[in-house]
């Protein structure tokens, strides 16, 4: 009988380097397999649209734990 593992997906926590604010679009494209850069002109330009996307981007750097490096 063979055991194979299951693949792991990485945890949604901020990276201690390559942050440009808070690390929030970074951990988030770790997360999901983006380009950091992607997520970021993705957030940056949700922006512009009407909601609630600065106190989603706030709450989320105050949930998501750093990286335990």
């Amino acid at each position: 009988m063979s055991t194979t593992a299951a693949p792991t997906t990485p945890s949604l926590s901020r990276p201690r380097s390559g942050r440009m604010i808070a690390g929030v679009c970074a951990g988030l494209a770790r997360r999901f397999g983006l380009s950091p850069t992607l997520v970021r002109w993705i957030a940056v330009a949700s922006v512009l649209l009407p909601g609630p996307q600065v106190l989603v981007y706030v709450i989320l750097w105050i949930i998501m734990p750093n990286d335990r490096d």
